[in-house]
């Protein structure tokens, strides 16, 4: 699956997001190198603080189903209506950090334009789980 194919089944997650407060979607799709693939929608909740993004969702789902970084390929995130390509929050771009390879490409768009990134690039001198050791 290239990165256009990957973004079409991101913008497939997408249709799921819950967003009634904020009106921005978000689907995500984790591509594994044996060609598994698992999607992410944002949820959002009254309660602010309760929502959770889609690329977290799709990453979580990877994990859950026993998938590790050293599974993922690549991740695709997309975003509706929007004039710029979305980047993730600080919180999803800290799971990344623990949850991906550092060359791992994150693939954005937002159906007009393609951005691919890593972590490393959108996160640079991150806090990671080797500042424990």
């Amino acid at each position: 699956m290239d990165y256009k194919e990957l973004v079409k089944e991101a913008f497939k997650a997408l249709e799921n997001a819950y967003a009634p407060y904020s009106n921005f979607k978000v689907g995500a799709c984790v591509l594994c190198k044996d060609g598994t693939t698992f999607y992410g929608a944002n949820v959002e909740n009254a309660s602010y603080g309760a929502a959770v993004c889609g690329e977290r969702n799709a990453i979580f789902a990877a994990y859950s189903n026993g998938y590790r970084k050293e599974d993922i390929k690549a991740i695709a995130i997309v975003t509706n209506g929007t004039k710029n390509v979305g980047y993730p929050c600080g919180i999803c771009r800290q799971v990344f950090c623990e949850l991906l390879e550092d060359e791992t490409p994150i693939v954005l768009s937002n159906g007009t334009d393609i951005v691919i990134t890593n972590i490393i690039e959108i996160l640079p001198n991150s806090f990671s789980s080797k500042d424990l050791e």
